[in-house]
């Protein structure tokens, strides 16, 4: 009997490895249930591995489960997608005694057929997991540290030029005031914002700051937010690229509560499909509506304008970050960012 509970109990282990727990947990129970009536001594000359391999696809699977109530659904869908990706390649690998020459092995073969910044996206991904496996003592060290490329690295998505935002403003702004779709466009070209974060926009989030009108990417109501750093309010700059504020703010006024109604997959299949009508893009995802945010960035950076101020903007990740959008300090804030907007349109056009 104690063999086989032995047996049942390096099973349940494994499958704890891959993130499933409940066959060891029950086990644990009914254990801790089952009187034992005789002293037993067990010595198990069994020649087995008592701890199975940690493969990446193991650790990654724990990584996630910890995770999950802490990523947003979306981001954690790539989350599993990059790690499927690097889980395939090193396969059965127990990540306890992986090498350098492992994870350059791995960088090589995920180079076949990737861009050079997918693979670093990818590499970053396994930075992650690798350091959350550390620092949580499933592994002693790793090795995956310094392999990112430094050249070929530039991201898949390029930026649109002045001349494609022209044509691309002048059809918005050829739509009827009612049309949701000029708007959407609109608000992509002029404040950089993700195509998700347009989307969940209430009537509520189009308000004044300091008497500057702003978009607010917020989490109210049920609404999501890659990051924490996300969260912010991107000023409207009246006359960007023709765009009416008066006109847009009418629009926002008619609307009952959501300015855009379509679902996730729906609102960015007809915006990403309406960039490629209207400018003639090719269906290879180089230029969408995320290039916006790159155009804008690129705007902002030609423009001089102070990195904190800009990823303010565009809501990046950054320790330089200090401002509070929502306190004493707003004021202030909002009007040098929409100033750093002003003087970005100006130069580009």
């Amino acid at each position: 009997r104690a063999v086989s509970k032995a047996l049942e109990i390096l099973e349940a282990s494994q499958e704890r490895m891959r993130g499933r727990s409940g066959k060891l947990v029950e086990i644990v129970k009914d254990l801790n249930g089952e009187p034992c009536g005789t002293p037993l001594a067990l010595s198990l000359p069994i020649s087995v591995n008592a701890s199975p391999a940690l493969t990446f696809k193991s650790l990654s699977a724990l990584y996630m489960e910890e995770r999950k109530d802490s990523i947003e659904a979306s981001t954690m869908r790539d989350v599993k997608s990059s790690c499927e990706a690097i889980s395939v390649i090193l396969g059965d690998l127990d990540m306890r005694g992986h090498t350098r020459e492992d994870m350059k092995n791995l960088r090589d073969k995920l180079l076949k057929g990737r861009k050079g910044s997918t693979v670093n996206k990818l590499m970053t991904r396994l930075s992650t997991v690798m350091d959350w496996a550390v620092n949580n003592g499933y592994l002693d060290k790793s090795f995956d540290k310094g392999l990112k490329l430094s050249k070929d690295a530039d991201s898949s998505r390029e930026a649109f030029s002045t001349g494609q935002l022209k044509a691309l403003m002048t059809h918005a702004n050829s739509l009827p005031a009612d049309a949701w779709q000029r708007w959407a466009l609109s608000l992509g070209v002029i404040t950089g914002a993700r195509i998700e974060e347009l989307r969940q926009l209430t009537k509520a989030d189009v308000k004044q700051v300091g008497g500057v009108w702003v978009i607010d990417i917020n989490r109210n109501d049920g609404k999501t937010a890659k990051t924490k750093n996300a969260l912010r309010v991107i000023p409207l700059t009246d006359g960007a690229y023709g765009f009416d504020l008066q006109a847009f703010r009418e629009f926002v006024d008619s609307s009952e509560s959501r300015l855009f109604t379509l679902g996730s997959g729906q609102y960015s299949s007809v915006l990403n499909g309406a960039l490629r009508d209207v400018l003639s893009l090719n269906a290879d995802r180089t230029l969408t509506f995320h290039s916006l945010r790159h155009s804008l960035a690129g705007a902002l950076k030609a423009a001089e304008v102070p990195v904190g101020t800009a990823e303010s903007i565009l809501g990046h990740a950054s320790g330089s970050i200090s401002y509070d959008l929502y306190g004493a300090g707003s004021a202030v804030e909002v009007g040098r960012m929409a100033e750093a907007l002003v003087n970005a349109f100006r130069m580009a056009l």
